[in-house]
């Protein structure tokens, strides 16, 4: 808690007017003998106030204002510093705490312009990855948009809107949702909801809020599922589930003691994105979804039945996965760059469009059925193993034999380059 004593109180200011202010923050500003604030903050305090105190004006010398807070501080004068939003979020009140005690301050915060932004989209934001561009690298911005499935990003003069756009639809991102909200709360407010090419081709407010929600124009089955199973608290960390637990046509299934290796081999990333391509039931998409909640995952499959079944059984593993029902590669060409990629059908021609696009330090698992092609896939990968189980079954006697599988071949990479 602030000391009674506070002399420079911080009030957040929403809709750039100072009728809609708490009655602690009028109070403040009404006994201030200082207000610093920027100039379309100062100028409705001009408005409000029948007898302006001092003001001073927010620039870009940064340094040499917060001397002069501090020698006023010294002196005892009651200030009030406006600013937009809340203070303490990407806001002046980290600037304030280099010079000043926290002890010293009075935070009376408005809503901020990326709670605003999701109001307005009428869409919670308890779940939202924010990044500003304010003096960052753009970079890190398109990281989070890549790879997260819900990102609010604050652009900035050097970082507009529309340089974000283009930045995203090189990265080869896509997007259920993009928005460019600007000038929040002001007669001149803009809500856009528009596609990323749009973005990238535009002129917006470089001072906006772009949310992007994705990604894009695909249908996400298991969402709900996978909130009940998270209230309920039963994920565990298990992979190779029992292939019961999936409706799969006879046979056409990874099986789980393959699939064990396949996750294994894959090293999954906690962020980022993942293709199931050839996903047949849709196992190896779903148990990575399981195991990587934040992983954006794909299940590409030629089959429109294996499609809608790999949905049903998405939504009954409680996973987020996007279903394409299509044949790689031509079915690849529009999702993002994978991080990590498993191809379960299609050849080598399909494992080479699948490199093509793999991010760099990123992972491919391919599993073959025949020798043949899968010297062709460890030759572009680098490494292979066989994969063989004998399950234990019971006999009528009660006694136990083993039933073999056919092998499955399971290749790898792409292979490190050796070191010097």
């Amino acid at each position: 808690m602030p000391e009674p004593g506070a002399s420079v109180t911080v009030i957040g200011v929403a809709d750039d007017t100072l009728e809609t202010l708490s009655a602690e923050a009028r109070e403040a500003l009404q006994r201030a003998r200082l207000v610093i604030g920027g100039r379309r903050h100062l100028d409705a305090y001009a408005r409000w106030s029948p007898t302006p105190a001092e003001t001073l004006e927010i620039t870009a010398d940064t340094e040499g204002l917060m001397g002069r807070i501090r020698g006023r501080v010294g002196d005892g004068t009651p200030m009030c510093v406006l600013a937009s939003g809340d203070p303490g979020f990407f806001g002046i009140l980290r600037a304030l705490l280099r010079h000043l005690d926290r002890h010293q301050l009075r935070v009376l915060p408005a809503p901020s312009s990326v709670a605003t932004a999701f109001a307005r989209l009428s869409l919670p934001w308890d779940d939202a990855l924010v990044v500003s561009a304010h003096g960052r690298p753009l970079d890190d911005a398109v990281r989070a948009a890549r790879t997260g499935r819900k990102v609010a990003v604050l652009t900035a003069p050097e970082s507009p809107p529309e340089q974000l756009g283009k930045a995203l639809v090189a990265a080869g991102c896509t997007a259920d949702l993009v928005a460019v909200c600007s000038r929040l709360g002001t007669a001149e407010e803009s809500v856009r909801e528009l596609t990323l090419g749009e973005l990238a081709e535009g002129r917006f407010d470089p001072l906006s809020v772009v949310v992007v929600v994705g990604p894009g124009g695909l249908p996400l089955t298991g969402w709900a599922a996978g909130d009940a199973a998270r209230r309920s608290g039963d994920r565990v960390l298990a992979w190779g589930r029992d292939d019961a637990r999936y409706e799969h046509r006879a046979g056409m299934i990874t099986k789980a003691e393959t699939r064990a290796v396949i996750l294994g081999k894959l090293g999954l990333p906690e962020r980022g994105v993942l293709w199931d391509v050839g996903a047949g039931s849709g196992s190896v998409a779903i148990e990575s979804a399981r195991l990587c909640p934040e992983l954006t995952v794909f299940a590409i499959e030629a089959d429109p039945e294996a499609a809608a079944r790999i949905g049903t059984n998405a939504a009954e593993a409680g996973a987020g996965v996007h279903v394409i029902a299509g044949t790689a590669p031509d079915a690849l060409a529009d999702l993002p760059a994978p991080d990590r990629a498993f191809v379960g059908g299609g050849g080598t021609g399909v494992l080479r469009a699948v490199l093509e696009r793999l991010m760099p330090g990123g992972h491919v698992v391919a599993s073959f059925a025949s020798l043949d092609r899968a010297v062709e896939g460890a030759g572009l990968l680098g490494h292979l193993i066989q994969v063989r189980s004998d399950r234990g079954e019971r006999l009528p006697d009660g006694s136990w034999r083993l039933a073999a599988h056919n092998p499955v071949f399971v290749a790898w990479g792409p292979a490190e380059e050796p070191g010097p």
